[in-house]
């Protein structure tokens, strides 16, 4: 039998990507789930949700890899974000990695607007 692991979101979207491409250059749905299927070694059923999701969506953004990190942070805090994450759907990674994303970008472009101070 096949590895049963769910598919990590950059494989997903490479093979999403790989399917649209077929699809892109006229190859036929069951001919671009069989050669998915054996290029990725998936199961044709599988292989057939990749391509029928290429077909409604088009190609997708590879997300760029993970990795874990660990912080301490403040019992409080910690409350706060999982009860904004439990509200909001989201994932505490999501939220953290947003919440960082916009603080770097903000120090990166420093008090007068991105313009060198001194």
């Amino acid at each position: 039998m096949r590895d049963r692991r769910r598919a990590r979101a950059d494989e997903r979207a490479i093979r999403v990507n790989a399917a649209a491409e077929l699809l892109s250059v006229g190859v036929a749905v069951v001919t671009a789930s069989r050669d998915l299927a054996r290029r990725f070694r998936l199961s044709e059923r599988q292989a057939r949700r990749y391509v029928e999701h290429a077909r409604l969506v088009g190609p997708v953004a590879v997300p760029e890899p993970t990795s874990v990190f660990t912080v301490r942070l403040p019992d409080g805090l910690i409350r706060r974000v999982r009860d904004y994450a439990h509200g909001s759907g989201r994932t505490l990674s999501s939220i953290v990695a947003q919440a960082l994303d916009e603080s770097l970008s903000r120090a990166r472009a420093g008090p007068r607007g991105g313009r060198p101070t001194g």
